[in-house]
């Protein structure tokens, strides 16, 4: 299985990955949103496809993408701010600029080293197979985000 960015409800806050991006929107310390998107994908779907392939014997030896929608960085600052009313408030929908992020890579904040190969790339990859195949569905993208900053809001991880 090869999932996308994978967000939704938290189990526990002692390590939360991914879903710190969310986390760090909601509670304001990101200032500003890069040109990034991500192939979204729940946790509980991620769980599903999971055991439907583990359960389906035409799913022996295949592998699978478990990818979402695609969305932008910057619709999810603006899912966030719209879908989580008072909560919303201090999400960024700033976008920086691409020259922007380079040069504080570069210059002043190294851990953004990473994400500069990502800058404006637009990946889509197809979940036909795990549709066909395993019958997966995953649910939309902006219930996902939503899910998942509630969750994090719930755990005063936001």
């Amino acid at each position: 299985m090869l999932p996308g960015a994978v967000f939704g409800p938290i189990l526990t806050t002692s390590n939360i990955g991914s879903v710190g991006i969310i986390g760090r929107m909601v509670s304001g310390k990101m200032r500003g949103i890069p040109r990034i998107g991500l192939e979204i994908v729940d946790v509980r779907d991620l769980v599903d496809v999971h055991i439907r392939a583990m359960t389906s014997p035409d799913a022996a030896g295949q592998r699978f993408l478990a990818t979402g929608e695609f969305l932008w960085m910057a619709d999810v600052a603006r899912i966030l701010r719209d879908g989580l009313g008072e909560r919303g408030r201090r999400v960024s929908t700033r976008q920086i600029p691409d020259l922007v992020v380079r040069l504080a890579a570069r210059f002043t904040d190294p851990s953004l080293r990473e994400i500069t190969p990502a800058l404006g790339r637009r990946n889509r990859h197809s979940t036909d197979k795990a549709r066909r195949i395993l019958g997966w569905q995953p649910r939309p993208a902006r219930q996902t985000v939503l899910d998942c900053a509630a969750s994090l809001i719930a755990n005063s991880a936001a």
